[in-house]
C-alpha cells in the first residue's frame, strides 16, 4: 500500500569543504544531534523522452536509509512536494504507475539514472527535544543509465523540514547557511542536476506567447484545460476531495468551448473529440453524483428533528453510499488505465500543436468572441422560456436540466472571452454562474429525489420504516418548486443588460 507525505525542504551547495557552520545559533534550536553517515542507492525511473523529469516528477527506487522502497514526488508549490512512497519491489509498483499515468501514457518506464550517495545526517531539536528538521550533508555520484552514459560527482546541502514545524523555520536556517556563504542550489532535484550533467537535460513546456488573435485566446483556453486534466489525473486516483468534479469541469469546459466556437475550431474534428470528453464525463461523474447526493442528504438528516427520524436512517445511508463508492472507485481507476482515455489525451496534444483553425481565428478577438458568447445567451433564454412553459412534470425537469447545461456553456464561453473582452465578459460569465447554480440546485432535487426512492426500496425490503425517506422526498419536491419560483427573477429575459454590453464591444 502507498502512502503520502508533504515534503518541504530547501538545497544548498556545498561550502568551502563540505562542512556546516554551527546550526546550534538558528533561533529556535535546542541542540544538533549528529545521526551518522548512511549510504543511499536511488535509481530514477522515466519514459525515454524524459516527460516525468520535464514535469518536476521523480519515480526511484532506493535502498539505504530508514525510508528504503519507491518514492514518486510530486510536485507542490517551490520547495514543496508530496512523496508517495511504497514498498521495494522488482518493477514499478501498480499504484505509482497509475499517478504518473496521464503524463506516461503508454510510454515503458526505464531506468535512466543511479545516484549513490553517502549521506551525514544532523538533526536539529528543540528545548523539548522534538524535531524541527533534518540537515544533511550529501556526497552524491550520478551515472546516467540511458545511451550515451556519462558519469558525475557533486557535494549539496539539503535541509526537510519535520512535520508539523512551521515553513518560516527554514528561514532562519538559510539565513545562518548565508552568512557562511553557502548558496541555494541552481537546481531543483538531484535527478535534474544528473540530468543536466550527465548528458541531454528534458525539454521543459515553453509558455506560450499572450493570446492576441481570437483563434490563440480560444487555444490558451483550451490548452488549459488540458493541462488542468492531465494534473487532477493522479487527484482522481487518489480519492482526494472535489477532485472527480474538477476533472469533470476541464472535458465540460473543453467541449463546451468546441460547441461555442465552432467559427474559430472546425468542428468537423473537435465534434468527435467532444464526444470522446462527454463519455470521460460520464464515467467520472458516477463517483461525482455519489459525492454529491450522499452530502445532500446527510445534511438533511442532520437536520431533522429527531422524532422525524425512524429506523436506522444514518445507518442505511452509510450502506447504500459506501456500496455504490466502491464500485464507482474501481471502475473510475480502470477508465484512467484504458486505452481509450490515454488515447484521448494523445488526442488532445495533438489538436493543441496543430489546431484546425478556420479564418475567423485570425482576426481580433472583438470581431469573433461577444458574437458566441451572446449566441450560447440565447439559447440560454429559450430553454428557460420552454421550462416555465412547461406544467410541473419530468418533461419541465428536462428542461430544467437542458436550460442548466446552457447556463453552463454561456459562463464558459464567456470566461474564455474574459481575458480579451473584459468586464462585459466577466459580467455575463457572472450572470451565468448565478442561473447554472440556481438551475443546477433543481437538478440535484431531482437526482436526490430518485436516490430516496432507492434508497427507501431498500430499507423496505429490510423491514425498515421508510417514513423518513419519504419526509425527505417531498422537502426535495418544494426545494425544486422553489427554484421554478426564483428563475424568472434571473431569467435572460428579466436581465438583457447582461448582453448589452458585449453588444457594445461589438
Amino acid at each position: 500500500m502507498a502512502e503520502t507525505k508533504r515534503e518541504i525542504e530547501r538545497k544548498y551547495e556545498a561550502g568551502p569543504g563540505g562542512k556546516l557552520p554551527s546550526l546550534a545559533k538558528v533561533a529556535g534550536v535546542s541542540s544538533v544531534i549528529d545521526k551518522g553517515i548512511t549510504e543511499l542507492d536511488a535509481v530514477y525511473y522515466d519514459t525515454e523522452d524524459l516527460r516525468l523529469a520535464a514535469s518536476s516528477r521523480t519515480l526511484r527506487r532506493r535502498t539505504g536509509g530508514d525510508d528504503a522502497g519507491w518514492h514518486l514526488k510530486l510536485p507542490v508549490s517551490t520547495g514543496v512536494r508530496d512523496e508517495v512512497h511504497a514498498p521495494l519491489s522488482a518493477g514499478v509498483p501498480r499504484v505509482l504507475a497509475g499517478l504518473v499515468r496521464s503524463r506516461v501514457r503508454e510510454r515503458q518506464l526505464v531506468p535512466v539514472v543511479r545516484l549513490r550517495s553517502e549521506r551525514d545526517l544532523r538533526h536539529l531539536v528543540d528545548a523539548d527535544g522534538a524535531l524541527l528538521a533534518e540537515v544533511s550533508i550529501d556526497a552524491v555520484q550520478a551515472d546516467r543509465l540511458t545511451e550515451g552514459g556519462g558519469s558525475t560527482a557533486w557535494t549539496e546541502i539539503e535541509v526537510e523540514l519535520a512535520d508539523g514545524v512551521d515553513p518560516a523555520f527554514l528561514d532562519k536556517v538559510e539565513k545562518r547557511l548565508r552568512k557562511a556563504g553557502i548558496e541555494p542550489s541552481g537546481s531543483a532535484s538531484k535527478l535534474a542536476r544528473a540530468l543536466g550533467e550527465t548528458g541531454v537535460a528534458p525539454v521543459k513546456p515553453i509558455a506560450p506567447a499572450k493570446p492576441v488573435t481570437a483563434g490563440e485566446h480560444v487555444l490558451a483556453y483550451l490548452r488549459a484545460q488540458r493541462d488542468a486534466l492531465v494534473a487532477l489525473d493522479p487527484a482522481v486516483r487518489q480519492d482526494q476531495p472535489d477532485s472527480v468534479h474538477q476533472m469533470r469541469v476541464a472535458t465540460r469546459r473543453m467541449r463546451s468551448a468546441f460547441r461555442s466556437y465552432g467559427k474559430i475550431l472546425d468542428r468537423a474534428v473537435t465534434d468527435p473529440i467532444g464526444e470522446e470528453l462527454k463519455w470521460l464525463a460520464g464515467e467520472l461523474g458516477l463517483d461525482r453524483d455519489r459525492e454529491v447526493l450522499t452530502e445532500r442528504i446527510q445534511t438533511a438528516v442532520a437536520e431533522l428533528p429527531r422524532h422525524l427520524t425512524a429506523g436506522p436512517v444514518r445507518t442505511r445511508l452509510r450502506t447504500w453510499s459506501a456500496a455504490r463508492r466502491s464500485g464507482t472507485k474501481r471502475h473510475v481507476t480502470a477508465v484512467l488505465d484504458g486505452k481509450r482515455y490515454l488515447a484521448l489525451l494523445d488526442t488532445l496534444d495533438a489538436l493543441l500543436a496543430g489546431p484546425p483553425v478556420l479564418p475567423a481565428a485570425g482576426k481580433a478577438p472583438a470581431d469573433v468572441l461577444p458574437k458566441a458568447v451572446l449566441r450560447d445567451h440565447r439559447k440560454l433564454a429559450d430553454h428557460i422560456r420552454r421550462a416555465l412553459d412547461v406544467p410541473s412534470s419530468p418533461e419541465r425537469d428536462l428542461e430544467m436540466h437542458e436550460a442548466r447545461k446552457k447556463a453552463k456553456r454561456t459562463r464558459y464561453a464567456a470566461e474564455l472571452a474574459t481575458p480579451a473582452l473584459g468586464k462585459p465578459a466577466k459580467a455575463m460569465a457572472s450572470y451565468a454562474k448565478s442561473l447554472q447554480g440556481l438551475l443546477g440546485e433543481h437538478q440535484d432535487s431531482v437526482m436526490c429525489r430518485e436516490a430516496l426512492r432507492e434508497i427507501a426500496a431498500q430499507a423496505a425490503a429490510a423491514g425498515e420504516s421508510s417514513f423518513t425517506y419519504g419526509l425527505l422526498y417531498g422537502r426535495e419536491e418544494r426545494a425544486a418548486a422553489d427554484c421554478e419560483r426564483d428563475l424568472p427573477a434571473l431569467s435572460p429575459q428579466e436581465h438583457p443588460e447582461y448582453a448589452s454590453g458585449l453588444q457594445e464591444v461589438k
